[in-house]
């Protein structure tokens, strides 16, 4: 595949988020996967295929669906990292990393995907600013469905 039609459907993501919880209960609800539609609203389905890998379907305020498959890469609560390695309609990875951070926790959440969806390739130029707004309100409304879920636990 050419560099240029790699770099043009490829996305790097950088979310930081501050929690009013204990580290260690924010990694307990991230590394619980199937949990996530839960609280996180794009976060649609998530179905377990052995102890390290599922698929997940999300959807966000545009009218698709994209679908991977994710197998665990790194679960390390004493680092509190969470990593997983995609593939299906995005394929790279994405990583959470958790801290302390003041008032509780500092989450960070990273990707760094190409997108694999033939549509969503197709109008990859013109749409790519809309992709990225998207993917915003996506982590947006995560942020608050994850603060909401653990001011609850």
């Amino acid at each position: 595949m050419p560099d240029c039609s790699r770099r043009l459907h490829r996305y790097r993501f950088r979310s930081v988020w501050q929690l009013h919880a204990p580290p260690a209960v924010v990694y307990a609800v991230l590394e619980r996967a199937e949990s996530y539609p839960q609280w996180w609203p794009q976060v649609r389905e998530v179905t377990r295929i052995d102890d390290r890998s599922g698929t997940a379907r999300f959807r966000s305020l545009l009218p698709y669906d994209l679908k991977v498959v994710a197998a665990e890469q790194v679960r390390d609560p004493g680092a509190g990292v969470l990593e997983i390695v995609m593939r299906g309609d995005l394929a790279g990875w994405a990583r959470w990393t958790v801290v302390p951070g003041a008032g509780g926790t500092r989450a960070v959440f990273e990707q760094d995907v190409e997108v694999r969806k033939p549509l969503m390739r197709r109008v990859g130029l013109l749409a790519r600013p809309l992709f990225r707004a998207n993917h915003a309100l996506m982590v947006r409304a995560g942020r608050r469905g994850l603060a909401r879920w653990l001011a609850r636990t």
